[in-house]
């Protein structure tokens, strides 16, 4: 794996190079007629543990878009999981179509079977289209499930858990910025109220910030700002909006050419995966207009170490407290990336490969 490079567009013929490129180790495709299921389920690495990532269900574009996507996100599982210090490695899997209206049982069991076919090699949890019920029933055709309800064994929904990281690598990222790590009195715009994105609106509004919500879904975004107070902001007004804080809860590549001009921030610090929609040319374009960038993968870990500990035997409280840890690893790696004159998604890029490499010899995993 290399610090910072873009994912091009996989095209026909292309496959085995865009897998090359970040040395993914397996991208399994998987459809059934009957169901209409499409999906890709990517495996990054595998050397700490077994690759662990959400289901992710979407209306790409087209296969190469959601190809792009499952290498992308599965990567940043790998290095997400090892800045995070647990066991398992990177994952992800997609499924093409819109969850509000494509989404059966038979279509999510039937991806099930695909996941068991892998025998261990990846354990799916929830991501953007997918519930805790929706694990449930994928859990009925295969163990290799996190993410389930507490009846059936499980941790439960890991929403809660990230939201809570993010807004402690939020606190620690603002400490660095300005000296302080109090949102009282600040103000964030929060793009997607989602699962995620509802709770950290919680957490901020708890603790006096004044909050301002985007979200594509008015219902979403009604139920959120009328339960919490939130500020409703028109899509124009997201990125152009000024704040002390631009917090990203919903899907990635939202940090480019296009919208980084338009920011009026000290500090980046959201939930969505791979904001950067390249990660030198648009880390490097905020370091340059001297806004702080938090790295998704590194405040945004709070659910896949929630759902990890399944794996060994769950308890809330212990996730709690790993997940707290992410406070202090964002001030080591955006004090590194500081005094080392480098972005501070290179710094966490070089910290989680430094572990890879470290533990790795031990083969955790096989």
């Amino acid at each position: 794996m290399s610090e910072a490079q873009v994912f091009e567009k996989p095209q026909q013929g292309e496959i085995f190079s865009s897998l090359a490129q970040h040395d993914h180790e397996m991208v399994v495709f998987c459809q059934d007629q009957a169901t209409g299921l499409r999906s890709i389920i990517a495996v990054h690495n595998t050397t700490l543990g077994p690759a662990m990532g959400g289901l992710r269900m979407w209306p790409y574009a087209d296969e190469a878009a959601a190809l792009r996507d499952a290498l992308r996100l599965s990567r940043a599982m790998t290095l997400k999981s090892a800045l995070a210090g647990i066991n398992v490695g990177g994952g992800k899997a997609v499924i093409m179509g819109h969850a509000r209206t494509d989404k059966s049982e038979a279509l999510l069991r039937r991806f099930g079977r695909f996941v068991h076919n892998l025998n261990g090699k990846y354990y799916t949890a929830e991501d953007v289209g997918m519930s805790e019920a929706d694990m449930e029933l994928i859990r009925l055709e295969t163990p290799f499930v996190t993410g389930v309800s507490p009846l059936m064994g499980g941790s439960g929904d890991p929403s809660p858990v990230t939201a809570y990281g993010t807004y402690l690598g939020m606190k620690a990222a603002l400490k660095v910025a300005t000296g302080s790590d109090s949102l009282s009195g600040k103000q964030v715009m929060v793009q997607g109220v989602g699962h995620v994105g509802a709770h950290l609106v919680r957490h901020l509004v708890q603790e006096n910030a004044r909050v301002f919500v985007y979200d594509l879904y008015p219902d979403v975004l009604a139920a959120v700002a009328s339960e919490t107070g939130a500020q409703v902001v028109s899509p124009e007004e997201v990125f152009t909006t000024p704040v002390d804080v631009f917090a990203p809860c919903a899907l990635g590549g939202v940090l480019n050419p296009d919208t980084i001009p338009l920011l009026s921030c000290d500090v980046v610090a959201g939930a969505a995966n791979n904001q950067l929609l390249d990660e030198t040319r648009d880390g490097e374009a905020l370091a340059a207009r001297g806004i702080l960038y938090a790295p998704d993968f590194m405040v945004n870990a709070g659910g896949i170490i929630n759902v990890s500990l399944e794996l060994s035997g769950y308890h809330h409280d212990r996730a709690m407290r790993l997940t707290e840890r992410i406070y202090d690893t964002t001030l080591q790696v955006l004090t590194t990336a500081r005094d080392e004159g480098i972005t501070p998604h290179v710094a966490a890029v070089r910290q989680a490969e430094a572990r890879i490499r470290a533990v790795g010899h031990n083969r955790l995993f096989t």
